[in-house]
């Protein structure tokens, strides 16, 4: 490589550094300053940038073996200082990061925190359902068992019914029947009733003609009597009368 070319790339390297290396300290100062940092780290920042502007050795009247150190040493000082800016870039980076590792993680205990609130208020719900389901469940077995004994009941019920229906039925046939018997029974003594009151009716007519045979009679024995009676007393009056 020649001279003019080496002179050239590191001028255009110092050109590339040097805007590099004020965009980088420029961030750097505005990172500073917004994170409250000291001063001392501000003028050390605006120094760098300085220092990188300025040439730390002059080429001019120098012969080819300290010019090619010059250059060398520029070329490593250049380096250094690209790998400063990296490692400073890097340590930029490193610090962001750690600090939305920081936020993150902040962010993550909240969410932890808010989980495990969730979680014990899920907890108790599931502990609230749980009883529910629980007394569902029972207020189920209750049901079936309830609908069990109301089925075996009706179920008895209805075979007590049908016996009892039965036996209605039975005591009905009895009664239909004893009650016409009861009608021809009574038929018959409203017959016999009104035969004897025909008999009797004959009976009173033969005793009310008895009864006036006999007053007849009475009657009669009564006339005779009384003749019998006065013939009786008239006789021994006229045996007194007669002479012997």
């Amino acid at each position: 490589m020649t001279k003019d070319s080496k002179n050239k790339s590191i001028d255009w390297l110092k050109g590339v550094l040097s805007k590099q290396n004020q965009y980088e300290a420029s961030i750097n100062v505005q990172h500073i300053s917004s994170e409250g940092a000291d001063d001392h780290l501000i003028e050390e920042a605006i120094a760098i940038e300085s220092n990188t502007q300025k040439q730390p050795f002059s080429k001019d009247n120098q012969d080819k073996v300290s010019l090619d150190l010059i250059i060398s040493l520029e070329n490593m000082l250049n380096d250094r200082q690209l790998t400063i800016f990296k490692n400073k870039d890097l340590e930029d980076q490193l610090y962001t990061a750690n600090e939305m590792i920081s936020r993150l993680k902040h962010d993550q205990m909240k969410k932890d925190q808010i989980i495990q609130e969730k979680n014990k208020e899920i907890s108790v719900v599931e502990g609230k359902l749980t009883k529910k389901q629980m007394s569902y469940d029972q207020l189920i077995e209750d049901y079936k068992e309830y609908q069990n004994n109301s089925n075996n009941e009706f179920e008895k019920m209805t075979n007590q019914l049908e016996k009892e229906v039965q036996k209605y039925n039975k005591l009905n046939d009895i009664s239909t029947k004893t009650q016409y018997q009861n009608m021809i029974k009574i038929k018959d003594l409203e017959e016999k009733i009104r035969d004897l009151e025909i008999e009797n009716q004959k009976y009173v007519e033969q005793y009310h003609k008895i009864l006036d045979e006999k007053n007849e009679l009475m009657k009669t024995i009564n006339d005779f009597t009384e003749r019998m009676s006065f013939s009786f007393s008239t006789k021994p009056a006229t045996s007194v009368t007669v002479p012997e």
